[in-house]
């Protein structure tokens, strides 16, 4: 099935299967555990990886950032910038934007083709602070709640709309922030549990997301924890520490896409689903695919000498070729795709090749 870009009418009907705020408020209920989500990662989170990601205990997925002063103007950039099909779902479309008009414009043209909205009120990007878009939104807190409740008044429980924040240094004026956020009727709130200049590096605050869970003024709300879950252990330490009603993950499942089944490192299956994924909808650029592939295998513990022959590949059908002579790589016309997490390499010399000097480089 060829992917769905936004021009081709495919409207959405909120139901209990795909309202993304009727799944957080119930995973507890039905599922024991809070929901699970695939976050925005710039290039990433395209349409492929989302449906390989939900086919692995995934409750929610989300689009990269989409700039809505460039969406709402180019044809040419919705093309680009957006796919999706009826398997995409509950989709949220992540939008960095900074004014009222243009994400007026954007929720009415993206809408019907996803399950809920994203501002992004996180990036610390200095040329998306710069233009006041991603974390610049957490300290003008005026036009940010304008902006949510710009959309609420106008579309009500039709569109969901999230906002996904970083935290300030005084904690006080982030819960000021989110009973503002609440006030203007966002429906969750996701909490990136660093500041602005915090680097990736440093650990993630969950005291500070505990802290936010604790003593919003609206306990209804629900509150998404962000940072650090690379593990399903993480994900049971955080929602278990922070009592929060969903955990996010974004570098940890993007090595391992099954994150949230419950597997410590990304199965062959994995591999095998993202590939019939991506050929069978087109959508991905050769050096994100070659590099989704190299993620997962890289935390499969694939040698480095393997993952360096991958990463000078330089196009599809070489990489298709490479895969063949190193794996068993299943076809889905031909045969049904593994489902088992082991590595099926093709002779002992593949699964051995990283013995030597080469093993000892590394690829970034």
């Amino acid at each position: 099935m060829a992917s769905i870009c936004i021009e081709v009418p495919k409207p959405k009907v909120l139901g209990p299967k795909n309202d993304p705020l009727h799944l957080i408020k119930t995973r507890k209920k039905t599922h024991n555990r809070p929901a699970t989500i695939a976050g925005p990662m710039v290039r990433y989170s395209k349409l492929p990886f989302r449906l390989t990601c939900l086919h692995y205990n995934t409750d929610i997925v989300y689009t990269p950032m989409i700039l809505a002063r460039e969406f709402v103007r180019n044809k040419h950039a919705r093309m680009a910038d957006f796919s999706t099909n009826s398997r995409d779902s509950p989709l949220i479309v992540q939008v960095g934007v900074n004014n009222v008009t243009d994400l007026m414009r954007f929720v009415e043209m993206v809408s019907p083709y996803c399950d809920g909205i994203g501002i992004n009120c996180g990036c610390p990007i200095k040329e998306q602070v710069r233009e006041g878009i991603g974390s610049a939104l957490i300290y003008n807190a005026e036009l940010l709640t304008s902006m949510v409740r710009s959309v609420k008044e106008k579309y009500g429980d039709k569109v969901r709309l999230e906002t996904k924040i970083r935290i300030h240094d005084d904690l006080k004026q982030t819960v000021a922030l989110c009973d503002g956020l609440v006030d203007a009727g966002v429906d969750w709130i996701t909490v990136h549990g660093r500041t602005r200049n915090t680097r990736s590096s440093v650990a993630v605050d969950l005291d500070a997301i505990k802290f936010i869970r604790e003593h919003i003024k609206d306990q209804e709300i629900p509150i998404i924890a962000n940072g650090d879950c690379f593990t399903y252990k993480d994900f049971k330490n955080i929602a278990e520490y922070t009592g929060v009603d969903g955990v996010m993950s974004a570098r940890g499942i993007l090595s391992n896409p099954a994150l949230f089944s419950g597997v410590d490192k990304c199965p062959w299956s994995a591999v095998e689903l993202f590939w019939h994924y991506a050929m069978e909808l087109g959508t991905l650029p050769y050096q994100l695919l070659q590099h989704h592939l190299h993620c997962m295998l890289k935390s499969m513990d694939v040698s480095n000498a393997l993952l360096k022959e991958m990463m000078l590949i330089q196009n599809t059908c070489e990489l298709i070729d490479w895969f063949d002579e190193n794996f068993i790589l299943r076809r889905y016309h031909k045969e049904p795709l593994t489902e088992g997490t082991e590595i099926p390499y093709r002779t002992p010399q593949a699964c051995n090749i990283g013995i030597g000097g080469l093993d000892a480089l590394s690829i970034g």
